[in-house]
């Protein structure tokens, strides 16, 4: 039973980290005025911000006990390669870029 609620709180992580990974992309790129600053960004500090929460949730708060994935690298590319590559995808892929939208005059 205890493998099974590991199971399940690491595919809720992965998923938490696909929508962290989507959201601080479309904030890079909304915030910064150039396209190489946001592709920077995302790049060097989505995975800082995903590498953080996973040693937060699954250290302090015990995330995914009773899963043995094998290897460290392995459990790195699940909770930030995976996410990482899942969310810039959405954000680039489904959702409309930030040009698209008509923002009101606010004289």
């Amino acid at each position: 039973m205890l493998a099974l609620f590991g199971f399940g709180s690491l595919l809720a992580l992965v998923a938490f980290h696909t929508f962290l990974a989507g959201v601080a992309t479309r904030f890079f790129r909304i915030q910064l005025s150039t396209s190489w600053g946001s592709v920077v960004y995302t790049l060097v500090l989505t995975p800082l911000l995903l590498l953080v929460s996973t040693l937060v949730f699954t250290g302090a708060l015990g995330v995914g006990t009773g899963i043995d994935v094998g290897s460290s690298t392995i459990l790195l590319a699940l909770l930030v390669a995976l996410p990482l590559v899942l969310g810039v995808a959405i954000d680039y892929l489904y959702v409309p870029s930030p040009d698209e939208y008509e923002l009101p005059d606010t004289r």
